[in-house]
């Protein structure tokens, strides 16, 4: 327990921990990845997988422990039995901090099938992690803008060919395909600048789950919905080192994903397109009324 150490020292000393377990972990998950490329046969491909997701879960377990090392968090959990291992699941939370990932990671390392984001393309550029990322088979997407494709029309639907090849390697292990459905984190600037309906959320960006059901919809069991809130306030990843995180609060739903959204075209068909943004949008208002109960439940530090 660091908890009688000033809050920096604690953020040095995590810091440390998580680069030092990075660089241990990235040279097993590197010499798994290799042997995946010059052994293409499927039942040996498929065992690396999973040796390569237990690599990857130990690391998250390390991380798990310099968090409890630095503070112990106070967790107000509900939901967290409705997953399990053996089943392939879609996944979305709203998005506050760069520490919203280690603490979905820190409930659901081990309890569900690791969770694998999709990623700007540039990020495969990050030191080591980018790597590690790219060997664990972490979808990296290049996105279009729509007037960027009004220029280049041979790009359309590009995107989707993306997903599809990279969901088509989830097909012989279970897996969480994770997504964030407001793309950014919330800050009140981007909230007035965008005009949001919300009171605690960004608009959602609908099409990145969309394409993730006409991949590999017929795959996926369930859609798993989180809603986090911090009663200490937004907290940057810093605070998190530092283990200035308190208390966390998080609520989890299991939704089923009707099957009229399975196998569709987002991009040509308007029709369903519209049905689908209906969706997102009614789960958006149900999270956001959720959030405004937490806030009322466990108020903000400071707030009035």
């Amino acid at each position: 327990m660091l908890s009688f150490l000033p809050a920096p020292l604690r953020g040095v000393i995590a810091m440390l921990i998580l680069i030092l377990n990075t660089l241990f972990w990235c040279w097993p998950l590197f010499a798994l990845s290799l042997l995946k490329l010059l052994l293409p046969f499927a039942p040996i491909q498929r065992a690396l997988r999973f040796a390569m997701h237990w690599v990857a879960e130990t690391w998250i377990g390390i991380n798990c422990f310099w968090m409890d090392l630095v503070q112990p968090t106070r967790w107000d959990v509900q939901g967290r039995n409705l997953v399990d291992l053996g089943h392939s699941y879609l996944v979305s939370s709203n998005h506050q901090s760069w520490a919203d990932i280690l603490v979905l990671q820190y409930q659901f390392n081990r309890r569900m099938p690791i969770l694998k984001f999709f990623l700007k393309q540039e990020l495969i550029w990050v030191p080591v992690i980018g790597l590690c990322w790219w060997a664990l088979e972490f979808p990296f997407m290049k996105r279009y803008s729509k007037e960027y494709l009004r220029k280049n029309p041979h790009k359309q639907g590009q995107d989707l060919a993306t997903t599809r090849k990279a969901c088509e390697r989830y097909k012989t292990n279970p897996v969480s395909v994770f997504n964030f459905l407001e793309g950014t984190r919330f800050t009140p600037a981007k909230h007035d600048q965008q005009q949001s309906p919300y009171r605690h959320l960004l608009k959602p960006k609908a099409g990145g789950i969309a394409f993730v059901l006409d991949a590999m919809g017929e795959q996926l069991e369930s859609m798993i919905d989180v809603t986090i809130h911090y009663p200490d306030g937004r907290p940057s990843f810093w605070d998190l080192l530092c283990g200035r995180i308190t208390r966390v609060v998080m609520r989890i739903h299991k939704r089923p994903i009707p099957a009229e959204f399975i196998g569709q075209n987002y991009d040509q068909d308007e029709t369903y397109r519209q049905g689908f943004q209906q969706w997102v949008n009614q789960l958006w208002a149900e999270k956001d009324a959720e959030l405004e109960q937490l806030h009322r439940d466990f108020p903000v530090a400071g707030s009035k």
